[in-house]
């Protein structure tokens, strides 16, 4: 499965790729919405897996945009501020559905998560 993983904190972007590369994913990480759409074009990932807080593009957006370009790619938000609910809302009553998974979580749960996609 290829996976897209975007983050802001290169820390957590890194890691995260690290973790599912080692356990069977094909991973690649970006830093940015402007990154990630870039990289979705070229690697046409099977999941993206986004922050939602994030500059210049938030992650509700970025996965609208990919949604639109991409409709069979999976979109999965990853937050662990409260606030970012309303903003899934929102993109939600304008139709886009979106996975949401807790920030921070842990990898055997995310590769677990992952592994049991419908794609």
């Amino acid at each position: 499965m290829r996976v897209l993983v975007v983050d802001d904190e290169r820390l957590i972007t890194d890691t995260i790729c690290a973790i599912l590369n080692q356990n069977g994913f094909s991973a690649v990480g970006v830093y940015s919405g402007a990154e990630a759409l870039e990289a979705a074009d070229e690697l046409r990932p099977h999941v993206v897996l986004s922050d939602v807080l994030m500059p210049s593009m938030s992650g509700v957006d970025l996965g609208i945009k990919l949604q639109i370009m991409f409709p069979d790619t999976k979109v999965i938000l990853l937050s662990g501020h409260a606030a970012t609910a309303v903003m899934i809302q929102r993109a939600e009553a304008d139709g886009h559905k979106f996975t949401l998974f807790p920030k921070p979580i842990h990898p055997e749960d995310l590769i677990s998560r992952l592994r049991n996609l419908a794609l």
